[in-house]
């Protein structure tokens, strides 16, 4: 209960105090490339259900019929806006949506694409026990996965050799293990790694 009025009351602060930064990222958007201004992926939530999540659109439109789900940094589709929107991973801000309608919490382990969670191992569906949420230990650990990517003619198969199995494990650790003391720590970490990424 009090996860979720963190949740709410954070997500709906959020959401208001962003608002002028949400219609500039809209309106570059729209002027960059044709499009939507929201990328609206469906990823799958607690207890196995699917939802679609809100992002703003970093790639060109219909860019899930060119790639894959795994996006490097080099990534042709991504369009010109969408590089400097994700260096800031603005891109993620419109979870705030999610997690105020109970879709995605503020921390969790981060929702994934239906045929990622149908690989998961009977031990690995105890992530989808809890919400999932915009950051978590993994996001943190992994937040330059797109660097990792980076060179890749496969980038599917680099994120499965050298990033899932780690991330999961991860989630696993949150999973079983979680707490609003241990979320305000997840968040604060979080804060400090843009605040990093925004100094490169």
């Amino acid at each position: 209960m009090l996860k979720r009025l963190f949740d709410i009351v954070f997500s709906f602060i959020g959401l208001v105090v962003l608002s002028p930064l949400f219609l500039l990222v809209s309106i570059l958007i729209k002027l960059d490339s044709k499009g939507p201004v929201f990328y609206r992926g469906v990823r799958i939530g607690r207890f196995g259900k699917s939802f679609r999540i809100y992002k703003f659109r970093t790639l060109v439109a219909n860019a899930d019929k060119i790639g894959g789900p795994s996006t490097a940094d080099d990534d042709p589709r991504i369009t010109k806006i969408g590089r400097l929107i994700r260096k800031y991973k603005l891109d993620e801000f419109p979870q705030l949506i999610n997690v105020l309608f109970g879709k995605m919490s503020l921390v969790g382990p981060r929702p994934q694409v239906p045929e990622d969670v149908a690989l998961y191992t009977k031990e690995e569906r105890a992530i989808l026990n809890v919400l999932p949420g915009i950051t978590d230990y993994a996001s943190i650990k992994f937040s330059n996965e797109g660097k990792i990517l980076r060179g890749s003619t496969d980038t599917d198969k680099v994120y499965v050799e050298k990033i899932r199995s780690e991330k999961l494990r991860l989630e696993l650790v949150y999973a079983r293990n979680h707490s609003l003391g241990i979320d305000f720590k997840i968040l604060l970490k979080t804060l400090r790694t843009l605040f990093d990424r925004g100094r490169d």
